[in-house]
């Protein structure tokens, strides 16, 4: 039996499933919302970045402590949740245990990678012969491909779908303060912002 509590997010703050007469697990309400997700239900992905975009962004911060790298790996890790939702096991670990993972890890790999560019900047600039450690070198060009392929996606997306997706993602706009600011209908952006998504989506590649 399952019995569920509205919450003023508008999905269930709780949600309780009886087991073994009588005892009862708390569910994850983020789990709906990610199965939403995954078949490209833009409202539930909406309330999923809602919910986890400060804490994905503390993360990165902590990890990398500039502001605008943060921002770029707060977006690269709601894009990797757009297209890999339904990889995620709720047998594994809650929504937010899994998506602040990807932000932890998209994190360190950028300090890496950015510290590997230094270091070899470093070596070139005394006219050394050290050498980037070899096992370090496919991870680096794995994620800056990466980040390669996410910008020339985002430029094949329309001007005005491009801008919708940069305010509310890169900055954090909400739609209705992007509405204002592009002084369009709500529903403008809205349409844009799904169809800069969806082609985002299928530019990258569904990763199941």
């Amino acid at each position: 039996m399952r019995a569920q509590v509205a919450g003023s997010g508008g999905f269930p703050d709780r949600e309780e499933t009886r087991e073994n007469g009588g005892d009862f697990a708390e569910a994850d309400p983020l789990d709906g919302l990610l199965r939403d997700v995954a078949v490209g239900d833009l409202s539930a992905f909406e309330a999923v970045y809602r919910e986890l975009s400060g804490a994905v962004f503390g993360v990165a911060r902590r990890v990398l402590v500039d502001t605008a790298q943060a921002e770029e790996v707060c977006q690269e890790v709601f894009l990797e949740v757009w297209r890999t939702s339904a990889r995620h096991d709720p047998s594994r670990g809650s929504v937010s245990a899994w998506v602040t993972t990807i932000a932890h890890r998209r994190a360190v790999d950028r300090v890496r990678s950015e510290q590997a560019a230094s270091n070899r900047l470093s070596a070139l600039g005394r006219l050394e012969s050290e050498a980037t450690p070899h096992d370090t070198v496919p991870e680096q060009v794995e994620h800056r491909l990466e980040r390669e392929k996410v910008r020339r996606c985002l430029r094949r997306l329309t001007e005005q779908q491009r801008e919708v997706v940069r305010l509310t993602y890169y900055t954090g706009y909400t739609q209705r303060q992007a509405a204002d600011l592009l002084r369009v209908p709500l529903t403008t952006v809205k349409g844009r912002l799904r169809d800069g998504l969806i082609k985002l989506r299928d530019c990258l590649g569904v990763m199941v």
